[in-house]
């Protein structure tokens, strides 16, 4: 079994491997819209395994853990490329569900 990584070791290893091609990084807008794509191949995994949905005969076999593979990928690419710090970004959005959102939803009783 992999060692566990941070998200600052899955940054560095995509771009890591990003980094060897002369390309680099897609733009912005490219990374938007690869991750929208990403995105609707997730929607219809998850479609077909708990909506109404089935699968046609001649469709490959992918899963909801590949397609959000595919997503982190690319989300890790877009926060590259933007010099994002994907921990950071977490712990800001965390702060605020702490904070703004901590008497929104019903709370579990101990």
């Amino acid at each position: 079994m992999e060692k566990e990584k941070t998200v600052k070791e899955l940054q560095a290893e995509v771009h890591e491997y990003i980094s060897q091609f002369k390309e680099g990084y897609f733009s912005p807008l490219a990374l938007m819209a690869r991750m929208t794509e990403e995105l609707g191949e997730l929607a219809r995994e998850v479609n077909h395994y708990y909506g109404e949905k089935p699968k046609k005969a001649t469709e490959d076999e992918k899963t909801i853990e590949e397609e959000l593979g595919d997503v982190l990928f690319v989300l890790t690419c877009f926060a590259n490329s933007l010099n994002i710090d994907l921990e950071q970004a977490h712990d800001r959005v965390m702060t605020k569900f702490k904070t703004r959102d901590k008497d929104r939803w019903t709370r579990i009783k101990e």
